[in-house]
């Protein structure tokens, strides 16, 4: 992998480097009001970018003429379809997607449709936390299936999942197993034969698979980046009984603008059948508009994120290998999320807090990403270089202080 200083010095715009920290303060999203202004925030998956200009354009353009009413059209759903043929050569059926409020929405319905009360659903953990909470608050049970120690889908006979998928189904109930493609909070793009033997092992069971495809944009592209490329998971064998939930707004930053889309195998129309029309009632049009801007025209503008992540993987590793090399880092995967493997570090299963507490840099506890979460922290790298460093700057003066180390 090329060094930091090596991929600094590529004249490539950069929508990460574009606003100081003084500019960030004056945001009102969460990721600038949760903590005191002290605190270095690198914890959301909120990106500190400059946004795509005809993203910006398509909202100024819909607040001048009040195109402010409820949603309508396949336009979204076309222009995914236009992208994800051209990015990963993915052929999408606009005809069987479905336009949600956003993808966590999603989830829940499809949870609704293909499980009953008290039945079933399958995570990896260290997984994203709304997996738990919104299967719980729908009143499901989460059986677990945690990763390898590698971070990879155990899909061994009689491994994590087979096990998970076995109970799932004990007598004869309907469950769905949830899956985060790329991997959050790991970042792992899952190769194809991966979800192959997925789909596979799923079908032995009996199993619904739904997948959470909202970062495929931050991965890699073929011949341009070192971390691997986002395979569909509707595009593998087996694929076609599968359910998949996109949207472009963690790529483009939008997350304030949400809108996602349903997509299905053609093997999977009566489980989307079950999803209520309904679902779609609290869609925001103007979301939409903004989903719709950044697939259409913010192509240029998402290739400057994707080479400024490659720098500040780059960066990230550096600055560890110099200042903290007892934390383990794989600069090898994809997203702008970086799971650091702290337990060396002498702060406990949450390191999170001591870095909080006396560092003053606010990253994401692994704890609440369940098992396998025990001493890593998560640190979002879609921000500046100087940020970047200070983060670590403050880490390692963290576990430098005496008495820090429990």
């Amino acid at each position: 992998m090329p060094t930091a200083d090596a991929l600094e010095t590529r004249a490539v715009p950069d929508p990460l480097d574009a606003l100081t920290l003084d500019d960030l303060r004056r945001r009102t999203s969460v990721k600038w009001r949760r903590y005191p202004a002290d605190v270095l925030p690198l914890w959301v998956a909120e990106m500190d970018a400059v946004l795509a200009p005809g993203v910006v354009d398509a909202v100024a353009r819909a607040m001048q003429v009040g195109d402010t009413g409820y949603d309508s059209g396949t336009r979204y759903a076309e222009a995914w379809a236009a992208y994800a043929a051209d990015r990963w050569g993915w052929t999408v059926d606009v005809g069987r997607a479905r336009t949600m409020p956003d993808v966590m929405t999603g989830v829940v319905h499809v949870v609704r449709a293909t499980t009953d009360e008290g039945g079933a659903v399958v995570v990896s953990p260290p997984v994203y936390p709304p997996f738990f909470e919104f299967v719980e608050t729908v009143g499901r049970r989460v059986v677990e299936a945690p990763l390898t120690a590698t971070g990879r889908l155990d899909l061994a006979d009689g491994g994590a999942l087979d096990t998970a998928f076995a109970a799932a189904r004990a007598g004869g109930r309907p469950a769905l197993y949830l899956l985060a493609n790329p991997h959050n909070p790991t970042g792992v793009a899952h190769a194809p034969d991966e979800l192959a033997a997925l789909c596979a092992l799923a079908d032995r069971h009996g199993v619904q698979v739904l997948a959470d495809e909202i970062h495929a944009p931050l991965t890699g592209r073929p011949g341009v980046d070192d971390v691997p490329v986002f395979t569909p998971l509707l595009t593998v064998p087996g694929g076609e009984r599968a359910l998949s939930l996109v949207s472009p707004s963690k790529a483009w930053n939008l997350a304030g603008l949400r809108a996602a889309l349903l997509l299905s195998g053609p093997a999977a129309d009566d489980a989307v059948d079950r999803v209520p029309l309904n679902a779609r009632e609290a869609v925001n049009h103007v979301g939409v508009l903004a989903q719709t801007a950044a697939l259409e025209t913010g192509g240029e503008w998402l290739d400057a994120v994707l080479d400024a992540l490659v720098r500040r993987r780059a960066l990230l590793a550096d600055l560890l290998a110099e200042h903290l090399p007892e934390v383990g880092y794989d600069a090898g995967h994809a997203t702008y999320l970086a799971w650091l493997d702290c337990r060396a570090l002498g702060l406990g299963d949450d390191p999170a807090a001591a870095l909080l507490d006396e560092g003053r840099v606010a990253l994401n506890s692994g704890l609440p990403f369940g098992t396998g979460g025990e001493g890593f922290v998560r640190l979002n790298l879609a921000t500046s270089p100087s940020i970047v460093s200070e983060a670590v700057a403050r880490m390692t003066d963290t576990v430098e202080r005496p008495g820090a180390r429990g």
